[in-house]
């Protein structure tokens, strides 16, 4: 026999020799120690079933921003890290005075009112939009917003709103969220053209302040006239609970989140303290002592602490998020009534508006001493400090993220 027709007639025995070994028994309790047949890796990728894993869905609110740090829902909010779109403008400080229609701008440089813009009836809030292009005066009694323009601080047009009392934008920058505070209402209306989406009435009194969950599916308010809170679905744009809050003439105020989304406080001008609430859970809340007339929140730029107004006192509180304690406390010299404000953009100053005293007052965040006090008009309230880091706004004068 030829050398070719010998080493194929052995590659042929080979060949039956395992067809027959791979034809024994079925595979039964004698047997299942025996290794199963090995398949060659490439026959075994030629003949594998695709895999199809769908891909992850992106947490939080649709068209949300995603969120830089799980930890921290306030990362973006840095010293000095301004968008591009705020990079050039100004920095000022602008003082809705609620007495007399106007607005005092300030310059932080010099701690002088450098204009006064003339506005509609009784201005409560000075409120970034969350495109970070445009400042909305809130003209409570006046039914109307007025629109500035922060890189020229000049007064544009003027929208017809019913009782504007706040101001809120959803996480996604589709809907502005009136606080319509005597028409018991939340109107989610078109973030740009300020049309009407949606007219929630809600039942309790006084809607005012509010604040977004981390993945921006519910918010906090609070209700100052019945002592109440809400959560409502955003993207239902629905109230989903209620509750009273366990003391009698409660009034709550400012609303802010934790750096960990976990916690929601609301400072309360007669409990004297901010409620620690559970926001998912929506439980009865904790009373949490800081000082006559609780009303204002606001974080530091670390996200390390926060400092609540307490107007009446003449007072600021500081509150470690990390120590969940209460560790300082800043007294004005000469009294006062700390309002409403917002921090600088590096951080190193607290500004607030003197509710009863038609003054501003800028603090050391560093050492809580007084750095001016500054003569504006009558009625100072919701005053914005802008530019501010972050990479768009959720309104009222300025939450960042």
């Amino acid at each position: 026999m030829p050398p070719s027709t010998k080493r194929t007639a052995a590659l042929l025995a080979g060949v039956l020799i395992a067809a027959l070994a791979g034809c024994g028994a079925p595979t039964g309790k004698g047997n299942e120690a025996s290794a199963p047949p090995v398949v060659p890796k490439v026959a075994a990728r030629a003949n594998a079933t695709p895999q199809h894993v769908a891909p992850p869905v992106p947490p939080g609110l649709a068209g949300m921003p995603p969120v830089l740090d799980p930890t921290d829902v306030y990362a973006a909010d840095r010293p000095g890290k301004l968008s591009p779109v705020v990079r050039n403008f100004p920095a000022r400080v602008y003082v809705p005075n609620t007495k007399s229609d106007t607005v005092s701008v300030i310059d932080p440089r010099t701690y002088k009112v450098i204009e006064t813009i003339p506005v509609g009836h009784q201005p409560q809030h000075v409120v970034p939009s969350w495109d970070l292009k445009t400042l909305w005066v809130n003209n409570d009694l006046g039914d109307s917003l007025t629109a500035i323009d922060p890189a020229t601080g000049k007064a544009g047009r003027t929208v017809a709103v019913s009782d504007p009392y706040n101001l809120y934008f959803t996480p996604n920058g589709t809907y502005a969220i009136v606080m319509a505070s005597m028409d018991r209402q939340l109107v989610f209306r078109d973030a740009h053209t300020m049309k009407t989406a949606k007219t929630v009435p809600v039942h309790c009194a006084g809607v005012n302040h509010a604040d977004f969950s981390m993945d921006g599916r519910y918010f906090i308010v609070s209700c100052e006239f019945s002592g109440e809170l809400l959560k409502v679905d955003t993207v239902r744009m629905k109230v989903v609970a209620q509750q009273k809050l366990p003391l009698k003439g409660a009034m709550p105020q400012d609303v802010k989140v934790s750096p960990d989304g976990r916690t929601f406080y609301i400072a309360d001008m007669v409990a004297n303290g901010m409620w620690v609430l559970n926001g998912q859970k929506f439980t009865t809340p904790e009373l949490m002592p800081t000082g006559k007339g609780a009303h204002g929140l606001y974080v530091s730029r670390d996200s390390g602490e926060m400092y609540i107004t307490n107007r009446g006192e003449g007072s600021v509180s500081v509150f470690d998020f990390a120590r969940n304690k209460l560790t300082k406390k800043w007294r004005l010299p000469h009294g006062g009534s700390p309002d409403m404000g917002g921090v600088s953009a590096d951080g190193k100053v607290l500004w607030l508006s003197g509710r009863y005293n038609a003054e501003v007052y800028a603090i050391d965040t560093a050492t809580g001493k007084q750095l001016a006090r500054i003569p504006v008009g009558s009625g100072p309230h919701g005053l914005a400090v802008y530019p501010q880091p972050g990479r768009y706004s959720l309104g009222h004068t300025g939450v960042f993220r």
